[in-house]
C-alpha cells in the first residue's frame, strides 16, 4: 500500500476502497477512513417535571398564587371553581388567563365550572366548549 498525504490528513473526499485479503485470497472491499457515528439520541436529559398536572379547588382568590407558581413551573394546573362563589371565580379565571398568555400558554373549558391551563410544552387538542349550554353556565 502506498503511503499518501490525502489518506494521512483525511483530505481526500473519495470513497476509497482498501481491500484484505481473506483465508481464500479473495479480494474484499472495505471502506476506508472514518467510521460512520452511531445514529442515537440521548433520553436521559429530558425533565420529568413537564409531565404533572397539578390539581386545585381553590376557596379565596389568594389561592391564585399558588396555581401561578405551578404553571411558572410548567406544570400543566386543573382548576376546579365548585367550592368557590362566582365573582371571585372569574377574578381567578381572568388571573389565569394573564398569566398563561405570559408564558404562551393555553387555558380551556373542560367542564362547566372546571378549567385547565397549560404552559406552551404541552399540547392540547379537541374542543369541549360546544357541549355546554353557554346560556346556563357560570363564567360567562
Amino acid at each position: 500500500m502506498a503511503f499518501s498525504f490525502s489518506n494521512f490528513f483525511g483530505t481526500d473526499e473519495l470513497d476509497q476502497r482498501q481491500t484484505t485479503q481473506t483465508a481464500d485470497n479473495q479480494a474484499v472491499s472495505s471502506p476506508a477512513g472514518r467510521p460512520k457515528p452511531a445514529k442515537v439520541v440521548d433520553m436521559s436529559g429530558r425533565s420529568t417535571a413537564s409531565n404533572h398536572i397539578a390539581l386545585f379547588e381553590p376557596r379565596i382568590y389568594s389561592d391564585v398564587k399558588e396555581i401561578a407558581a405551578q404553571l411558572l413551573d410548567n406544570q400543566a394546573v386543573i382548576v376546579n371553581f365548585d367550592k368557590l362563589d362566582e365573582q371571585s371565580s372569574k377574578r381567578i379565571v381572568d388571573f389565569l388567563t394573564g398569566a398563561v398568555f405570559a408564558i404562551s400558554g393555553e387555558i380551556k373549558r373542560v367542564g362547566e365550572t372546571i378549567f385547565l391551563c397549560t404552559p406552551n410544552n404541552f399540547e392540547v387538542t379537541g374542543d369541549l366548549s360546544t357541549k355546554f349550554d353557554q346560556n346556563s353556565s357560570t363564567f360567562n
